[in-house]
Protein backbone atom coordinates (compact mmCIF):
# COMPACT_ATOMS: atom_id res chain seq x y z
CA UNK A 1 0.00 0.00 0.00
CA UNK A 2 2.87 2.18 0.60
CA UNK A 3 4.43 1.73 -2.34
CA UNK A 4 1.18 2.22 -3.91
CA UNK A 5 0.42 5.78 -2.54
CA UNK A 6 4.44 7.06 -3.15
CA UNK A 7 3.67 6.51 -6.78
CA UNK A 8 0.17 8.53 -6.96
CA UNK A 9 2.09 11.27 -4.91
CA UNK A 10 4.78 10.88 -8.18
CA UNK A 11 2.47 11.04 -10.42
CA UNK A 12 0.31 14.18 -8.50
CA UNK A 13 3.64 16.17 -8.58
CA UNK A 14 4.69 15.03 -12.16
CA UNK A 15 0.99 16.46 -13.07
CA UNK A 16 1.34 19.83 -11.04
CA UNK A 17 5.03 20.57 -12.32
CA UNK A 18 4.01 20.19 -15.92
CA UNK A 19 4.10 24.27 -16.99
CA UNK A 20 1.45 25.57 -18.68
CA UNK A 21 2.22 26.30 -22.23
CA UNK A 22 3.52 30.06 -23.29
CA UNK A 23 2.99 32.26 -25.99
CA UNK A 24 4.84 35.63 -27.15
CA UNK A 25 3.57 39.25 -26.95
CA UNK A 26 4.89 42.62 -28.34
CA UNK A 27 3.89 45.48 -26.77
CA UNK A 28 4.22 48.42 -29.38
CA UNK A 29 3.17 51.59 -30.87
CA UNK A 30 2.01 53.25 -33.96
CA UNK A 31 2.23 56.52 -35.44
CA UNK A 32 3.21 59.23 -32.73
CA UNK A 33 1.83 57.09 -30.52
CA UNK A 34 -1.27 59.48 -30.21
CA UNK A 35 -3.78 56.43 -29.57
CA UNK A 36 -1.22 54.30 -27.31
CA UNK A 37 -0.80 50.16 -26.39
CA UNK A 38 -0.84 48.12 -29.55
CA UNK A 39 -0.34 44.13 -28.85
CA UNK A 40 0.68 41.72 -31.06
CA UNK A 41 1.31 37.75 -30.41
CA UNK A 42 3.56 34.82 -31.92
CA UNK A 43 3.40 31.47 -31.53
CA UNK A 44 7.65 31.22 -32.93
CA UNK A 45 8.79 35.01 -32.22
CA UNK A 46 8.83 35.16 -36.06
CA UNK A 47 5.18 35.95 -37.35
CA UNK A 48 3.28 38.28 -35.29
CA UNK A 49 -0.46 39.30 -35.82
CA UNK A 50 -1.77 41.98 -34.24
CA UNK A 51 -4.24 41.96 -31.16
CA UNK A 52 -8.04 43.51 -30.82
CA UNK A 53 -8.06 44.31 -35.02
CA UNK A 54 -4.66 46.33 -34.17
CA UNK A 55 -6.98 48.66 -31.84
CA UNK A 56 -5.46 50.62 -29.09
CA UNK A 57 -5.81 48.71 -25.43
CA UNK A 58 -5.08 51.65 -23.88
CA UNK A 59 -5.13 55.36 -24.70
CA UNK A 60 -2.60 57.80 -23.16
CA UNK A 61 -3.77 60.47 -20.05
CA UNK A 62 -0.83 61.93 -19.38
CA UNK A 63 2.02 63.80 -19.58
CA UNK A 64 1.63 67.35 -21.90
CA UNK A 65 1.81 66.08 -25.00
CA UNK A 66 -0.28 62.40 -23.67
CA UNK A 67 1.49 60.09 -26.39
CA UNK A 68 2.35 56.54 -25.44
CA UNK A 69 5.83 55.65 -27.16
CA UNK A 70 7.88 52.85 -26.60
CA UNK A 71 5.63 50.89 -24.12
CA UNK A 72 7.73 48.62 -22.07
CA UNK A 73 5.83 45.43 -20.40
CA UNK A 74 7.29 42.67 -17.95
CA UNK A 75 5.50 40.54 -15.72
CA UNK A 76 6.51 41.53 -12.48
CA UNK A 77 7.13 39.18 -9.29
CA UNK A 78 3.49 40.15 -7.99
CA UNK A 79 2.16 38.80 -10.94
CA UNK A 80 1.15 41.67 -12.36
CA UNK A 81 2.06 42.84 -15.66
CA UNK A 82 3.92 46.27 -15.49
CA UNK A 83 4.13 48.85 -18.21
CA UNK A 84 6.46 52.65 -18.57
CA UNK A 85 5.77 54.30 -21.43
CA UNK A 86 7.49 58.10 -23.20
CA UNK A 87 4.73 60.04 -22.45
CA UNK A 88 6.46 63.30 -24.79
CA UNK A 89 9.20 63.94 -26.94
CA UNK A 90 10.35 66.69 -23.88
CA UNK A 91 9.40 65.76 -20.66
CA UNK A 92 10.87 64.84 -17.61
CA UNK A 93 8.86 62.58 -16.65
CA UNK A 94 7.82 58.92 -17.98
CA UNK A 95 4.13 57.13 -17.94
CA UNK A 96 3.43 53.95 -15.67
CA UNK A 97 0.58 51.64 -15.44
CA UNK A 98 -0.28 48.50 -14.19
CA UNK A 99 -2.38 45.37 -15.06
CA UNK A 100 -3.41 41.85 -14.53
CA UNK A 101 -4.82 40.59 -17.34
CA UNK A 102 -3.30 43.31 -19.89
CA UNK A 103 -7.08 44.41 -20.98
CA UNK A 104 -7.96 46.40 -17.70
CA UNK A 105 -5.59 48.57 -16.46
CA UNK A 106 -4.52 50.76 -13.21
CA UNK A 107 -4.78 54.35 -13.59
CA UNK A 108 -2.23 55.83 -15.31
CA UNK A 109 0.81 57.81 -13.67
CA UNK A 110 3.18 60.40 -14.35
CA UNK A 111 6.94 59.56 -12.84
CA UNK A 112 8.93 62.45 -12.24
CA UNK A 113 12.32 60.62 -12.90
CA UNK A 114 14.20 63.57 -13.86
CA UNK A 115 12.70 66.77 -12.52
CA UNK A 116 15.89 67.34 -9.99
CA UNK A 117 17.31 68.45 -13.26
CA UNK A 118 16.19 71.69 -14.46
CA UNK A 119 17.77 71.34 -17.61
CA UNK A 120 16.59 67.78 -18.73
CA UNK A 121 15.17 67.85 -22.18
CA UNK A 122 13.72 64.74 -21.86
CA UNK A 123 13.13 61.14 -20.83
CA UNK A 124 12.59 58.98 -23.94
CA UNK A 125 12.30 54.50 -24.07
CA UNK A 126 12.17 53.72 -20.40
CA UNK A 127 12.19 49.68 -19.87
CA UNK A 128 11.77 47.73 -17.04
CA UNK A 129 13.66 44.95 -15.67
CA UNK A 130 13.07 42.56 -12.46
CA UNK A 131 15.77 41.60 -10.56
CA UNK A 132 14.21 38.13 -8.67
CA UNK A 133 17.58 38.42 -6.30
CA UNK A 134 16.95 41.74 -4.80
CA UNK A 135 12.81 41.93 -5.79
CA UNK A 136 13.72 45.36 -7.48
CA UNK A 137 12.26 46.90 -10.52
CA UNK A 138 14.80 49.23 -12.46
CA UNK A 139 13.49 51.68 -14.79
CA UNK A 140 16.01 53.04 -17.21
CA UNK A 141 15.86 55.61 -19.73
CA UNK A 142 17.42 57.97 -21.83
CA UNK A 143 17.98 61.83 -21.39
CA UNK A 144 19.86 64.67 -22.91
CA UNK A 145 21.21 67.27 -20.06
CA UNK A 146 22.96 70.38 -22.58
CA UNK A 147 26.47 70.92 -21.56
CA UNK A 148 27.02 67.70 -19.08
CA UNK A 149 28.45 65.42 -21.38
CA UNK A 150 30.51 68.60 -24.19
CA UNK A 151 32.59 66.49 -26.04
CA UNK A 152 29.93 64.78 -27.61
CA UNK A 153 27.30 67.67 -27.76
CA UNK A 154 27.75 67.75 -31.64
CA UNK A 155 27.39 63.51 -32.10
CA UNK A 156 23.87 63.95 -33.33
CA UNK A 157 23.54 66.55 -35.15
CA UNK A 158 20.56 68.16 -33.40
CA UNK A 159 21.69 69.02 -29.75
CA UNK A 160 20.26 65.53 -28.56
CA UNK A 161 23.26 63.93 -26.55
CA UNK A 162 21.60 61.16 -24.31
CA UNK A 163 23.14 59.15 -21.24
CA UNK A 164 21.46 56.11 -19.54
CA UNK A 165 19.71 56.93 -16.17
CA UNK A 166 17.93 54.44 -13.88
CA UNK A 167 15.74 54.70 -10.64
CA UNK A 168 14.40 51.50 -8.72
CA UNK A 169 11.59 50.38 -6.59
CA UNK A 170 9.89 47.78 -5.18
CA UNK A 171 6.07 49.26 -5.39
CA UNK A 172 5.99 51.62 -8.06
CA UNK A 173 5.14 54.57 -5.06
CA UNK A 174 8.68 54.78 -3.81
CA UNK A 175 11.45 55.20 -5.95
CA UNK A 176 15.26 55.25 -4.81
CA UNK A 177 17.25 58.53 -5.99
CA UNK A 178 17.73 58.78 -10.01
CA UNK A 179 21.81 57.58 -11.01
CA UNK A 180 23.99 57.27 -14.12
CA UNK A 181 23.48 53.83 -15.61
CA UNK A 182 25.20 53.94 -18.72
CA UNK A 183 28.13 56.24 -19.56
CA UNK A 184 30.72 55.11 -22.14
CA UNK A 185 31.56 58.57 -23.47
CA UNK A 186 29.24 58.47 -26.62
CA UNK A 187 25.60 59.24 -27.04
CA UNK A 188 23.24 56.32 -26.08
CA UNK A 189 19.66 55.84 -26.18
CA UNK A 190 17.55 52.59 -25.99
CA UNK A 191 19.18 50.14 -24.01
CA UNK A 192 17.14 47.01 -22.23
CA UNK A 193 18.26 44.59 -19.92
CA UNK A 194 17.97 40.68 -19.81
CA UNK A 195 19.91 38.32 -17.69
CA UNK A 196 21.40 34.51 -18.19
CA UNK A 197 23.10 32.93 -15.47
CA UNK A 198 25.22 35.47 -13.43
CA UNK A 199 25.45 37.93 -15.82
CA UNK A 200 23.13 41.05 -16.93
CA UNK A 201 23.03 41.66 -20.49
CA UNK A 202 22.74 45.11 -21.88
CA UNK A 203 21.44 45.86 -25.61
CA UNK A 204 21.65 49.63 -26.08
CA UNK A 205 21.87 51.95 -29.29
CA UNK A 206 25.13 53.78 -30.43
CA UNK A 207 22.86 56.90 -31.15
CA UNK A 208 25.82 58.55 -32.90
CA UNK A 209 25.51 60.25 -36.39
CA UNK A 210 28.27 62.72 -36.45
CA UNK A 211 31.03 62.39 -37.65
CA UNK A 212 30.36 58.65 -38.47
CA UNK A 213 26.55 57.45 -38.63
CA UNK A 214 26.64 54.69 -36.14
CA UNK A 215 23.18 54.34 -35.26
CA UNK A 216 23.28 50.73 -34.18
CA UNK A 217 22.40 48.17 -31.38
CA UNK A 218 25.49 47.17 -29.37
CA UNK A 219 25.72 44.89 -26.77
CA UNK A 220 27.17 45.60 -23.09
CA UNK A 221 28.01 43.17 -19.78
CA UNK A 222 28.04 43.07 -16.13
CA UNK A 223 28.15 41.06 -13.08
CA UNK A 224 26.01 43.93 -10.92
CA UNK A 225 22.43 45.22 -12.18
CA UNK A 226 23.09 49.26 -11.46
CA UNK A 227 27.06 49.33 -12.73
CA UNK A 228 30.32 48.06 -14.11
CA UNK A 229 28.79 47.58 -17.28
CA UNK A 230 31.42 46.95 -19.99
CA UNK A 231 32.47 49.13 -23.24
CA UNK A 232 30.02 48.64 -25.80
CA UNK A 233 30.95 45.34 -28.25
CA UNK A 234 30.53 45.69 -31.98
CA UNK A 235 27.70 46.51 -33.64
CA UNK A 236 25.19 43.79 -33.95
CA UNK A 237 22.35 45.17 -36.39
CA UNK A 238 22.55 47.34 -39.07
CA UNK A 239 23.14 51.18 -39.28
CA UNK A 240 20.00 53.36 -38.96
CA UNK A 241 17.68 50.92 -36.38
CA UNK A 242 16.65 51.95 -32.90
CA UNK A 243 14.90 50.20 -29.61
CA UNK A 244 16.30 46.78 -29.35
CA UNK A 245 13.97 44.28 -27.32
CA UNK A 246 15.64 41.09 -26.84
CA UNK A 247 14.22 37.58 -26.28
CA UNK A 248 15.94 33.60 -25.63
CA UNK A 249 13.96 31.25 -27.60
CA UNK A 250 14.99 27.36 -27.25
CA UNK A 251 18.83 28.45 -27.47
CA UNK A 252 18.84 30.91 -29.58
CA UNK A 253 18.71 34.64 -28.65
CA UNK A 254 16.38 37.19 -31.17
CA UNK A 255 16.68 41.05 -31.07
CA UNK A 256 14.11 42.77 -32.56
CA UNK A 257 14.63 46.63 -33.35
CA UNK A 258 12.68 49.21 -35.32
CA UNK A 259 14.23 49.80 -38.67
CA UNK A 260 12.53 53.56 -38.55
CA UNK A 261 14.22 54.98 -41.86
CA UNK A 262 12.53 51.69 -44.00
CA UNK A 263 9.58 52.06 -41.78
CA UNK A 264 8.93 48.29 -40.75
CA UNK A 265 10.66 46.09 -37.91
CA UNK A 266 14.08 43.83 -38.44
CA UNK A 267 15.70 41.36 -35.64
CA UNK A 268 18.68 39.83 -35.58
CA UNK A 269 19.27 35.84 -34.06
CA UNK A 270 22.54 34.19 -32.33
CA UNK A 271 23.45 31.25 -30.24
CA UNK A 272 25.81 32.90 -28.37
CA UNK A 273 25.58 36.76 -28.03
CA UNK A 274 28.31 36.72 -30.43
CA UNK A 275 28.18 35.69 -33.44
CA UNK A 276 24.98 37.59 -35.26
CA UNK A 277 22.24 36.42 -38.18
CA UNK A 278 20.34 39.66 -39.67
CA UNK A 279 17.42 37.88 -40.11
CA UNK A 280 14.99 40.68 -41.37
CA UNK A 281 13.57 39.06 -43.73
CA UNK A 282 11.91 36.21 -41.96
CA UNK A 283 10.06 38.27 -39.03
CA UNK A 284 6.59 39.70 -39.84
CA UNK A 285 5.30 42.33 -37.64
CA UNK A 286 1.74 44.45 -37.96
CA UNK A 287 2.01 47.18 -40.90
CA UNK A 288 3.12 50.02 -38.84
CA UNK A 289 4.37 48.18 -35.57
CA UNK A 290 7.18 50.60 -34.07
CA UNK A 291 9.85 50.47 -30.84
CA UNK A 292 8.61 48.51 -28.56
CA UNK A 293 8.95 45.19 -26.64
CA UNK A 294 8.44 40.99 -26.53
CA UNK A 295 7.84 39.28 -23.33
CA UNK A 296 6.28 35.39 -22.64
CA UNK A 297 2.57 35.04 -21.12
CA UNK A 298 1.05 31.64 -20.47
CA UNK A 299 -1.37 31.06 -23.53
CA UNK A 300 -4.26 31.03 -21.05
CA UNK A 301 -3.88 35.09 -20.80
CA UNK A 302 -3.97 36.01 -24.93
CA UNK A 303 -6.85 33.08 -24.37
CA UNK A 304 -8.96 35.73 -21.67
CA UNK A 305 -7.77 38.25 -23.69
CA UNK A 306 -9.50 37.06 -26.98
CA UNK A 307 -12.07 36.33 -24.66
CA UNK A 308 -12.68 40.01 -23.62
CA UNK A 309 -12.14 41.41 -27.22
CA UNK A 310 -15.00 38.92 -27.97
CA UNK A 311 -17.24 39.98 -25.41
CA UNK A 312 -16.40 44.00 -25.88
CA UNK A 313 -15.14 44.37 -22.84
Amino acid sequence: MGKIISILLLLTMLGCSKKESEIYLFSYFKGNGEDGLHLASSEDGLKWEALNNDKSFLEPKIGQDKLMRDPCIIKGGDNKFHMVWTVSWNERGIGYASSTNLTDWSEQKYIPVMHHEPDAVNCWAPELFYDEASELYLICWATTIPGRFPETDDSNGNGRNHRMYYTTTKDFVDFSETKMLYDKGFNVIDATIQKEDDTYIMFLKNETKLPKVEKNIRIATSNTLTDNYSEASKPISPNWVEGPTAIKIDDKWIVYFDMYTEKRMGAVSSLDLKQWDVISDKVIFPKGTRHGTVFRVKKSILTNIMKSLNNGS
